[in-house]
């Protein structure tokens, strides 16, 4: 950690980051709650998972404890989520991971964090349209009869534009321009039918089912045959480990496979400017969150393999086939309208946390200052919102993302290291901060956290190492070639970090 302005590790003290949202031009409105965070956590973590990774780790992997594997990736969230609310409620600033990451590593590091998260929040949105889209053609086709022109389908679906992403990530544009209050009661609504689905599934299920299904609980094991190419796990490139399936072993199998479900708790620490009292209402949003949707997961879990034994169950719409095979067809239609509606609230936060990451970063010099200025009225900064937008709209009408949609998984578990390990320096260089809110047994939770993100990255296939590695070498060249040459803390316009 350096204070050397000419050193890529140079550091941002939290007072001048802290000083930096109170430029009127660059500030944010302060107007979101406790309750508010929260709902955006569960907004966006309950999505696609719930609805289809149930259904393929329980009958690939693991069987009825799919249920243990939820709580085992939950543990993993929860260790990264005390780190999270440590930092968010010390550093209230938009930027999460990023503005961390300046804070206590350096420059650099958070350079690269926040390029990484750019990409990640990026792609995840346009993947989440692109799946919506989906659901609502199906919906259209099977309950209304209307097809939509196979030009306009998408290139999933063998067309060559997808006109429902477009349009759904240019409306979310909109209303994110004009304000994260008005988002959040748009969130706060969708998120009431999301959950009303989920309830409903555990309690209609819950009269379907049947106890032989639950056995065997933990199915016999299976182990699978090591193999190699850029498509195999790197673990097993680099120590020849095949993952178990079933058994006890599959159990974490299955959670290295069902985390992508958590995904999107962090997001709620890139709001941490605008919310009213970030010291309290961080850690209450982030940690409440994520409590809330691993009970439910747990519960939707034991309900549906109760339901449907697990080499039975649909790998790709589990819950709504689980009704379907015990001949309650409209429980399944109320599911699929529930995913569908639930997609907006996932896409649209992920949108705002790319906005606020993208802020932070222009508002340093990091990237061009232009994008910092906020609306005069909205207090929103518009002209992130707008770029950012459009060019993911157009990449979501034009662009097959299956593949790319595993970055989205990397890049958040490489955030999870990164804060993990800021936590851990920022307490050593700067212990007489005052901290709402302290992760406890440091180091001893954060180096836990910091290892099981990295065992789950490692479970990811070599090509999303490549790729990812590729993306970091692009923001390297990019940051020396633009960002450290314009950082605003290198020019002498801001203070470094004063360590005492």
């Amino acid at each position: 950690m350096s204070t050397d302005l000419n050193s890529p590790f140079r550091t941002k003290s939290v007072e001048q980051s802290i000083r930096d949202t109170e430029e009127p031009e660059h500030a944010l409105r302060k107007s979101l709650s406790a309750w508010d965070l929260t709902v955006f956590g569960v907004g966006v973590i309950i999505g696609t998972g719930i609805f289809v990774l149930t259904g393929i780790a329980a009958r690939n992997n693991a069987g009825p404890a799919t249920a243990l594997a939820f709580v085992a990736a939950g543990i993993v969230c929860a260790l990264a989520a005390l780190c999270y609310a440590e930092f968010a409620s010390t550093v209230p600033v938009a930027g999460s991971a990023y503005t961390f990451a300046y804070a206590s590593i350096g420059e650099l590091p958070a350079w690269i964090i926040g390029w990484d998260l750019v990409l990640e929040f990026a792609l995840g949105t346009a993947v989440v349209a692109v799946g919506w889209s989906g659901y609502v053609r199906h919906l259209m086709e099977t309950n209304l009869g209307w097809d939509m022109p196979a030009a306009l389908s998408g290139p999933d679906a063998g067309g060559t534009f997808d006109l429902l992403a477009f349009l759904l990530i240019l409306v979310l544009t909109a209303v994110l321009v004009i304000g994260t209050k008005l988002s959040a009661r748009l969130t706060a609504i969708v998120v009431a039918i999301k959950v009303t689905v989920v309830m409903l599934v555990i309690i209609a299920g819950l009269f379907f089912i049947k106890a032989d299904n639950y056995s065997p609980f933990i199915p016999p094991a299976q182990p699978q045959e090591a193999g190699g190419g850029i498509h195999a796990p790197l673990v097993q490139l680099l120590f020849g480990y095949a993952p178990t399936n079933f058994g006890v072993m599959g159990i974490f199998t299955a959670a290295s496979l069902i985390f992508f479900a958590f995904i999107g708790f962090d997001v709620v620490a890139t709001a941490a400017e605008e919310t009213k009292n970030p010291q309290r209402d961080m850690p209450r949003g982030i940690l409440g969150s994520l409590i809330i949707c691993t009970v439910l997961y747990v519960a939707v879990t034991l309900v549906v393999t109760g339901m449907q034994h697990y080499t039975q169950m649909s790998p790709t719409a589990p819950l709504a086939e689980a009704f379907k095979s015990v001949n309650q067809p409209f429980f399944a239609g109320a599911i699929s309208l529930g995913a569908s509606v639930g997609l907006i609230t996932v896409c649209m936060i992920l949108l705002l946390g790319q906005t606020r990451v993208f802020f932070a970063m222009s508002r340093d010099g990091l990237l061009p200052r232009v994008f910092s200025v906020t609306h005069p009225k909205y207090r929103t900064p518009y002209r992130a919102t707008i770029l950012l937008g459009v060019l993911i709209a157009v990449l979501a009408g034009f662009t097959s993302l299956e593949k790319l949609a595993e970055l989205v998984n990397i890049g958040t578990l490489f955030a999870f290291v990164i804060v993990a390990l800021g936590v851990i320096i920022l307490r050593r260089t700067r212990p007489d901060l005052h901290r709402a809110f302290r992760t406890p047994w440091v180091p001893f939770v954060p180096i836990v956290s910091i290892g099981a993100s990295l065992w789950l990255m490692l479970n990811l296939p070599a090509e999303t190492w490549i790729r990812f590695g590729i993306w970091m070498a692009i923001g390297v060249v990019v940051y020396f070639l633009y960002g450290r040459g314009h950082s605003r803390l290198g020019r002498g316009e801001v203070g470094p970090r004063r360590d005492r």
